[in-house]
């Protein structure tokens, strides 16, 4: 044991000895590099960098360096104190807390000596070789990983020179192809700013420089790591409104949309969250806009990774503002893939990666080999999808302001995707949890703005959570108002919250066919009337919607026996029969069948894709807006030519023309609707007979006798 304990403490000593020797030594570089950076350019002698072979003359340094022991370079033959950088770079590539260490003193010095007598001298950098200056980027970027050099590199004038450089080796990059070192000297230069603008107060050092305009440049990159590490910078720079407003006034949104078509996945994350923090400037919206990127940027919905899915989703957020841009977003199919997101049908992947340790990892040459795919845990993978879940309420929120748009919602089955999302879930995230049904019950509440949906919500809610729901008012984006509406639901006895899970499934359209009549399965009730119901139907053997109108023929209207009713029936059979068979034009909707089931008569139809113009009228008056001149003439003439069509052509009068009777589908297409009044006028006869709804019928003064007809 006693001589065990004796080579225990020979080799404690031998390693404390060892551990010295290091010490002393990286003390000694330390100050023999500082030495070197001192000295002052004029009396500095650089070697001249060629590529002839071994035998030419070597400066004196060079021979010290060869007899010294260290490894030749290959052709390259290089000073003493470039050696000393690139073992500087070598030793402290981990070091991060560089005022903290014993040395911090001779670092500082370092440092100081980098800029003073190195990066701002530019009688130094005019004569020293490429490779010389790479080192001196090399370890200034080293060095600026401790925020105390950050402020040192300002206060001595830093940042300018070095936006000054970046701009010449970027335009030499970008217009002669790659130059020598001119990638790395870029992707370590955008490092360097990267870690000034992580820091809020420091990113206007950045902008004043002019750096970004070249950063900018630089997104036309072929190299992925400088195109990465440009990205990384602006990305922090747009974090502030300032530098936001002025990286905006520049053509950056054309590049932008190139890198989200065509580039790798790191790439487009990068451009989607930049694009996202710029368009909260309209004149990026515009350029969005101008240079048609709704489709790139619908196309990125069909990615599974939840980073670039989210950062796409706001920027869809914040282009629908304009309305334009919402019809362009629901013609692409947006609204569609927005609810297939939102119904969690699918396997997301993320990561956890950072700017900081992207820009790391970027300049430390291995952010090709960085895993960006690695498994997240169940319960992060569930947070980063209501946070994607709630932007893409965000977006359908905006969407439904246009009214065809709230109408496809509806018809996609939107109403109850989203309300599914308004039920707690205790064993989930709160924080997450309740913010995401604020934003479902926000995208609701607009939805339920739209007159013709409100029947939907009435069977959703209980009386006391209905009220409140009502109460916050119509278009409230304030996501705050509905945090009490949130309180209020969580706070449900299971029995209650029961009930509404069992309302929300009933609303489903997608649940089988509730009944049958006929060879129809009935799959949802759009709206009722004084002569009957509306509903949405399928063919048992076909997959097209269609419309069928159920009829009551005990309402009192038909007569007041069954022979009166049988007349009245026949009557409208044969003049639907008519009908049917004669009326083909593009603004009048079609029937197909009617047939008597039960004292009842069923009328199918053409199911359009819209809302009635009354509904129109409502809601623009609700929001206080107004049809436009050119809309107004738009629907105008479609009007007209349905009712020449039905007029002079077919000899058809409708007898029952209102708001209601006027669907606006897409585009504002026309398509009169509803001919249960309509009547055919024989050759040489005259309609007598005042019929229709009274609000819209045409008042005339007749002389006595006038067989003059008032048709509505």
């Amino acid at each position: 044991m006693p001589d065990q304990d004796k080579k225990v403490k020979t080799t404690e000593k031998s390693t404390d000895k060892k551990q010295q020797e290091l010490t002393t030594r990286d003390y000694s570089d330390l100050k023999r590099l500082r030495c070197f950076l001192n000295v002052q350019s004029s009396k500095q002698q650089l070697p001249a960098i060629n590529f002839d072979s071994a035998q030419n003359s070597m400066t004196k340094s060079e021979l010290t360096i060869r007899a010294g022991g260290h490894r030749a370079r290959g052709p390259w033959h290089e000073s003493t104190e470039a050696v000393e950088l690139e073992n500087f770079s070598i030793n402290y590539k981990n070091e991060r807390n560089f005022s903290k260490h014993p040395q911090h003193k001779l670092f500082q010095e370092i440092f100081t000596a980098l800029v003073k007598n190195r990066l701002i001298c530019r009688e130094w950098v005019n004569r020293a070789p490429s490779i010389h200056f790479l080192r001196v980027l090399i370890c200034l970027r080293l060095l600026m990983r401790d925020p105390c050099y950050q402020e040192i590199l300002h206060s001595l004038g830093g940042i300018e020179n070095l936006a000054q450089y970046m701009e010449i080796v970027a335009n030499e990059y970008l217009s002669y192809g790659e130059e020598q070192h001119s990638v790395d000297k870029l992707v370590n230069m955008t490092y360097i700013f990267q870690k000034l603008a992580a820091v809020k107060d420091q990113r206007e050092w950045v902008t004043t420089s002019g750096a970004h305009k070249t950063l900018v440049n630089l997104l036309g990159a072929r190299d992925t790591n400088v195109l990465l590490g440009s990205l990384l910078v602006l990305a922090s720079l747009a974090e502030s409104p300032e530098c936001r407003e002025k990286i905006s006034e520049l053509n950056i949104v054309e590049n932008l949309l190139m890198i989200l078509h065509e580039y790798d996945l790191l790439s487009k994350r990068l451009t989607a969250e930049l694009l996202r923090l710029l368009c909260a400037e309209p004149q990026v919206k515009e350029q969005v806009k101008l240079y048609e990127g709704i489709p790139v940027l619908l196309s990125l919905l069909h990615s599974d990774h939840l980073k670039l899915l989210w950062s796409v989703v706001w920027i869809l957020v914040q282009v629908c503002e304009d309305p334009e841009t919402s019809v362009e977003i629901r013609i692409w199919g947006g609204i569609k893939q927005l609810l297939h997101i939102l119904r969690g049908d699918r396997n997301f992947v993320s990561d956890r990666s950072s700017i900081g340790s992207l820009s790391s990892a970027n300049a430390a040459g291995r952010i090709q080999q960085l895993h960006l795919s690695e498994d997240l845990s169940p319960r992060e993978i569930q947070e980063n999808t209501f946070s994607l879940q709630a932007a893409c309420c965000a977006a359908l929120t905006e969407l439904v302001l246009n009214d065809t748009n709230a109408h496809q919602v509806v018809q996609e089955n939107g109403v109850y995707t989203i309300a599914k999302l308004i039920l707690p879930n205790k064993q989930k995230n709160a924080a997450k949890t309740n913010l995401l049904q604020c934003y479902a019950f926000r995208a609701l509440r607009f939805l339920f703005s739209m007159e013709r949906n409100r029947p939907v919500f009435k069977r959703l809610f209980p009386s006391d959570l209905f009220e409140i729901f009502i109460d916050i008012g119509h278009y409230v984006r304030d996501i705050s108002a509905y945090e009490e509406l949130v309180s209020k639901l969580n706070l449900l006895v299971e029995d209650e919250l029961k009930q509404i899970a069992e309302n929300i499934e009933s609303i489903n359209q997608n649940k089988a066919p509730w009944k049958y009549i006929g060879n129809y399965a009935i799959l949802d009730h759009l709206g009722s009337g004084a002569f009957g119901c509306v509903y949405k139907v399928r063919k048992r053997s076909g997959q097209n919607l269609l419309a069928m109108k159920e009829v009551n023929l005990h309402n009192p209207a038909f007569g007041k026996d069954k022979k009166d009713r049988d007349s009245s029936v026949r009557n409208i059979v044969s003049e639907l029969t008519i009908i049917k068979e004669q009326l083909y034009h593009p603004n009048i909707v079609r029937y197909y069948k009617t047939f008597l089931e039960n004292d009842r008569l069923y009328i199918v139809m053409e199911l359009i894709e819209g809302a009635p113009l009354g509904e129109h009228f409502s809601s623009l008056k609700e929001k206080q807006h107004h049809f436009t001149e050119e809309r107004l003439w738009k629907i105008f003439i479609q009007l007209c030519l349905a009712l020449r069509y039905l007029h002079k052509e077919k000899r058809i009068v409708h007898r029952d023309l209102t708001p209601n009777n006027i669907m606006l589908g897409d585009k504002d297409k026309v398509t009169v609707t509803d001919f249960g009044l309509a009547k055919q006028k024989q050759e040489n006869s005259k309609l007598t007979s005042v019929v229709g709804t009274i609000l819209y019928s045409c008042v005339l003064h007749l002389p006595p006798r006038s067989p003059v007809p008032a048709l509505a």
